[in-house]
């Protein structure tokens, strides 16, 4: 099933069985004539029905790989980007996250983009997939049309919890800031 933004589609409902996914996220870049390369890193931020992180351990990200329950395991910083398919990816179990969390905002940074001058209108193909772990079946995509400039972070989904049901959003949303500025909406101290 292929988004558009702002769309939602549940994800639990029709599909009880559904207990483990995978989101892979992909992007390339454009003509680029830095010195420096690119570097995006995914990240995803637990959040309770207040909208915040209740730790900094909530934070799924290349310096905290996983959550302390394994609810969401990051697989790792693919600092090029190069290459076909997903460019990182982030798994997840719904049967381990802890009931008072409601959102996980999945988000895509640039790694030190105001130092290397670089923001979201130098990528394109951007998108997001969401994949049953169990069975390899792509259950959604969406694809980042958005023409992006200046923008240095974007949150590029939510998957979120409603009457006990997990559903995902297509956000993307671009921020100036970068990883700073999201931590910062989160409730995290980025300092």
């Amino acid at each position: 099933m292929s988004l558009k933004k702002g769309q939602r589609v549940e994800l639990t409902k029709s599909r009880p069985s559904l207990k483990k996914i995978i989101i892979g996220l992909g992007w390339d870049i454009n003509q680029y004539d830095g010195e420096a390369d690119f570097d995006l890193d995914s990240s995803v931020f637990m959040t309770k029905e207040n909208g915040k992180v209740g730790s900094d351990n909530d934070f799924i990200f290349y310096g905290n790989l996983e959550h302390k329950t394994k609810c969401i395991i990051h697989t790792g910083d693919n600092r090029t980007g190069d290459g076909d398919g997903d460019d990182e990816v982030i798994k997840v179990r719904f049967d381990s996250i802890p009931s008072d969390y409601t959102t996980l905002s999945i988000s895509v940074t640039i790694y030190d983009a105001d130092k290397r001058l670089q923001n979201f209108g130098m990528i394109n193909n951007a998108y997001v997939r969401v994949v049953d772990e169990e069975t390899g079946e792509e259950l959604i995509r969406y694809d980042l049309s958005e023409d992006f400039s200046t923008e240095t972070a974007i949150v590029v989904a939510e998957i979120y919890k409603k009457n006990g049901e997990w559903k995902f959003k297509a956000v993307g949303s671009g921020y100036n800031g970068g990883l700073a500025s999201l931590c910062k909406q989160y409730g995290i101290d980025a300092e």
